[in-house]
């Protein structure tokens, strides 16, 4: 019981030190594109056949979202076509894409920036020692 205590008391007293301090990242300010690989295996595993294919567009937008910060994602046909290429149930192990961060042009849209995911074709089995890497446009 007094262990349990002390933890409580040393985690509530750190809460407090970094409580004052504000982390700002500036995310969502630049128009930016960048190339990753992303492992769809690992996000579809133990998901039953008929809702493999949805769920893998499901989970390319989460990601771009994740990582540019943008609550629009727009999915390219030629990834769409990509991931649905084996059938609902036969998803590619892995996929490149490519994430544009760039402005909304569109008057009454309610964000500033959207995201383009775009499919950059990578032979089957070459996708070791792929990195992330920023592209310039």
């Amino acid at each position: 019981r007094l262990h349990c205590l002390c933890v409580c008391s040393a985690v509530a007293g750190a809460m407090a030190k970094g409580a004052g301090k504000t982390k700002t990242i500036k995310r969502t300010e630049d128009v930016v594109t960048r190339e990753y690989t992303i492992h769809l295996r690992k996000l579809l595993h133990q998901i039953g056949f008929k809702k493999r294919a949805p769920r893998a567009v499901k989970e390319v937008k989460a990601f771009a979202k994740k990582m540019m910060g943008t609550a629009d994602v727009r999915l390219d046909t030629k990834l769409n076509k990509f991931l649905w290429s084996q059938g609902v149930k036969g998803v590619p192990g892995r996929v490149r894409v490519r994430l544009a961060r760039k402005r909304n042009d569109d008057e009454e849209a309610t964000d500033k920036l959207y995201t383009l995911c775009m499919h950059v074709p990578v032979d089957r089995h070459a996708y070791k020692g792929l990195q992330t890497t920023n592209v310039d446009e």
